[in-house]
C-alpha cells in the first residue's frame, strides 16, 4: 500500500504539471498536496526529488524558488499510469487550479533574481513571462546587495505599474 501511495502523490504531481500551461513551484504543489491530506511535507519532497531524478520534471531555481516542468517522458509516464489517479483527485486538482489559476500563474511568471558582477555591483534582472515569451525584462544595475534584494521583493506586486508607465511614456 506504501508503494502504491507514493505512486499516486508522483501521478498528482505529473497531472498537476499537466494541466498547466506554465511551471509550478515546490510551494504551489506542495500547499495542494498537504492541504488535501494526501501526504506529509518530507513524503512529497521525495516524491518530486525522485521525479526529477528520474528526468520525469526538470527544475529551474530562480532566488530560493524552484520551479517544476514536466518533461516528455513525464508526459508519457502520466498517459500510461494516469489512469490510476481517481476522478475524486482529477476532479480535486482541477477545481483547486481552477480556483486559483490567476494567482499560480502571476507567481510563476513574475521573476526577479540578482547576482554581483565583476566590478562589485549587482545586476538586477527582472521579467514577466508571457505563455512562450516575455511581456516585459528589465535590468538594472545597483551599487548594494539591499537594494537589489528590494527590487527583486518589490518586482512581484510593482511590475505591472512599471509595465502601464513604460507603455504610457513610449506610445
Amino acid at each position: 500500500m506504501l508503494e502504491s501511495s507514493f505512486t499516486l502523490y508522483k501521478l498528482i504531481i505529473l497531472y498537476m504539471l499537466d494541466k498547466v500551461s506554465f511551471p509550478l513551484t515546490n510551494n504551489q504543489i506542495s500547499e495542494f498536496i498537504l492541504d488535501a491530506g494526501y501526504t506529509n511535507y518530507f513524503s512529497f519532497q521525495q516524491a518530486i526529488n525522485e521525479l526529477s531524478d528520474s528526468n520525469l520534471v526538470t527544475t529551474e531555481t530562480i532566488r530560493n524558488t524552484t520551479y517544476y516542468h514536466m518533461t516528455e517522458e513525464g508526459r508519457e509516464t502520466l498517459d500510461f499510469f494516469g489512469k490510476e489517479i481517481s476522478e475524486d483527485i482529477r476532479l480535486e486538482i482541477n477545481t483547486y487550479l481552477k480556483k486559483n489559476k490567476y494567482e499560480l500563474q502571476s507567481e510563476a511568471s513574475t521573476l526577479a533574481d540578482y547576482y554581483k558582477t565583476t566590478s562589485q555591483e549587482y545586476e538586477v534582472h527582472c521579467q514577466v513571462k508571457e505563455r512562450t515569451g516575455k511581456l516585459i525584462e528589465v535590468v538594472l544595475t545597483v551599487p548594494t546587495e539591499n537594494m537589489a534584494r528590494t527590487i527583486c521583493n518589490n518586482w512581484p506586486e510593482k511590475n505591472q505599474e512599471i509595465y502601464s508607465y513604460i507603455m504610457q511614456i513610449l506610445t
